[in-house]
């Protein structure tokens, strides 16, 4: 399978996957001629997304939540599974607490409220590309909310999980909260090998997110 990767000298190769006709088509004219992005699909729904996408190998997908069918959730965490590395982005006209922590457990990176402008979407992109996790203002407010406990010491991992050296160092920088870009740039990395790190471990960790992560080496 191919693995999406994020350089300088390539553009963010984007997908798009919502259901309204219209909003698709300006979504995806909002990333027409931008420098340094390229859409490389447009799917209506999450089924198509899943059968097309990981051929396409798209570095960022920007996926509504509300999608008919298998919702944007449900298709978040089979495209992580069949695009390793791939970062999602959620985009919803809602306030649903629910919803909004189901996605980013799932693997989402950030979190849009529609109307998007394209500007907005742009700069969503390209942060994070970048390693950041572009959210709205009271979405920020209330992940921040739920990581305001005291990390656990980061000196030792569950006893039954083996991390390499590598994993481990990432982990530490995961759990004093730092974000993917300044973990990159401490341990002189790439974004997409840190994202490829975090992934590893989520996955020996049996986890999917911080979160889950904190609770389960403070049960360890």
């Amino acid at each position: 399978m191919t693995v999406p990767t994020i350089s300088d000298g390539n553009p963010t190769r984007v997908a798009l996957v919502e259901d309204q006709g219209g909003l698709r088509a300006s979504l995806k004219r909002a990333l027409t001629g931008v420098p340094g992005i390229t859409c490389v699909a447009s799917c209506s729904n999450a089924e198509q997304a899943i059968q097309e996408l990981p051929s396409l190998s798209p570095h960022v997908v920007l996926m509504d939540i509300n999608l008919p069918g298998m919702s944007g959730v449900d298709c978040v965490r089979h495209l992580i599974d069949r695009i390793p590395g791939v970062l999602v982005v959620m985009l919803t006209v809602f306030d649903n607490t629910e919803a909004i922590f189901n996605s980013l457990k799932s693997g989402a990176c950030g979190y849009l409220h529609k109307p998007v402008r394209g500007s907005e979407l742009v700069a969503a992109i390209r942060d994070v590309a970048a390693g950041g996790s572009p959210m709205s203002a009271r979405i920020a407010r209330m992940v921040v909310q739920t990581f305001n406990t005291p990390a656990p010491s980061p000196a030792s991992p569950h006893p039954d999980i083996s991390l390499t050296e590598r994993e481990q160092a990432v982990l530490d920088l995961v759990l004093e909260g730092f974000p993917y870009k300044q973990i990159a740039d401490r341990l002189d990395l790439s974004v997409y090998t840190v994202n490829f790190h975090i992934r590893n471990i989520y996955g020996k960790l049996q986890v999917h997110s911080r979160s889950e992560a904190v609770a389960k080496l403070r049960k360890g």
